[in-house]
């Protein structure tokens, strides 16, 4: 009985304790603890510091008659298949080709539909009709910006001028990841067999096994929608199965190509930036809505922000 009444009034101290403490915690503070931020207010009071351009030479303008999509050059990680690509768009060997193939959770692929007839083909101009594979690049001296998170994938994961990126320090190896909204250059058999004339984004859930097998050259920073929204192909890997259902491309352009006025101008958030790394922490670590977190992520889960670059 001693012993239920001494714990008794322990517990009451303690609760007491504990009460006190907080109080004074409050007190000292002058408020209660905030709620913490969401992803959207911590990009929103991004400093201007925090955000970069997007150069004109490495954005592409692609014109559906759904939308305008938006696509940032990987030079860093394919230079000699975005410089194909580059001489491409500025020739405008895209202009009046097609969307061929939407397979459901995997990709939209375009292109030119006769690229397999040598009579009906396009010329690609200046163009390089073969180009080495540019699967890797060295990790050794890249400024990635790494996060701590697990990934069955690669040793190390993180990012590189807002583009999600895998490496293998030992081998000294770094790839661009095969996240949503990432475009790859169609290949065939042969590894050195993309030109970047063929092109394709992914519009499902990560197909990380293409990593190291496929040379990814850029990312979509708008306009996802409207690639991912488009009816779905036939049963042979999404290709539609008539002409007739092929998804016209008005025009590609590069941002450098259009005039001043009419050029966009955007602006990517830094992943080596404090915003950005508190992007990934609000990400770890839900709140608001989510009654359970995992305190984790990947480098696949949130996209970089992209906006238009401020009036000065």
């Amino acid at each position: 009985m001693f012993g239920t009444l001494f714990n008794r009034v322990k517990m009451a101290c303690a609760g007491s304790l504990a009460i006190a403490v907080n109080f004074v915690a409050i007190a000292a503070d002058g408020e209660a603890p905030k709620t913490p931020k969401t992803t959207a207010e911590i990009i929103a009071a991004a400093p201007a510091s925090d955000w970069r351009d997007v150069a004109a030479s490495d954005l592409l303008v692609m014109d559906l008659t759904q939308g305008q999509i938006f696509i940032e050059l990987a030079t860093r990680f394919a230079p000699l298949h975005s410089a194909n690509i580059r001489t491409l768009s500025h020739q405008g060997f895209f202009d009046g080709l097609a969307i061929m193939r939407v397979q459901d959770n995997y990709v939209t692929q375009w292109g030119d539909p006769n690229d397999d007839d040598p009579k009906l083909a396009k010329s690609l101009g200046d163009a390089k009709t073969k180009l080495p594979a540019e699967f890797f690049i060295p990790f050794k001296g890249l400024p990635i910006t790494p996060i701590k998170d697990v990934d069955g994938w690669a040793p190390v994961t993180g990012y590189v001028d807002g583009f999600p990126v895998a490496a293998d320090p030992k081998k000294n190896k770094a790839w661009l990841t095969h996240c949503y909204g990432m475009v790859g250059a169609a290949r065939g058999q042969p590894t050195d067999s993309s030109n970047g004339t063929g092109l394709y984004a992914i519009i499902g859930h990560a197909p990380r096994g293409l990593d190291l097998n496929i040379t990814v050259v850029g990312r979509v920073l708008r306009g996802m929608e409207y690639l991912s929204a488009l009816p779905r192909g036939g049963a042979t890997m999404g290709f539609y199965d008539k002409p007739e259902h092929y998804v016209g491309i008005t025009k590609v352009r590069l941002a450098s190509d259009i005039s001043e006025a009419e050029r966009p101008k955007l602006e990517v958030l830094k992943t080596d930036s404090k915003s950005w790394a508190s992007v990934l922490d609000s990400r770890r670590n839900r709140s608001g809505w989510f009654v359970h977190s995992f305190g984790h992520t990947e480098v696949c889960a949130s996209s970089v922000p992209v906006r238009n670059k401020p009036a000065q």
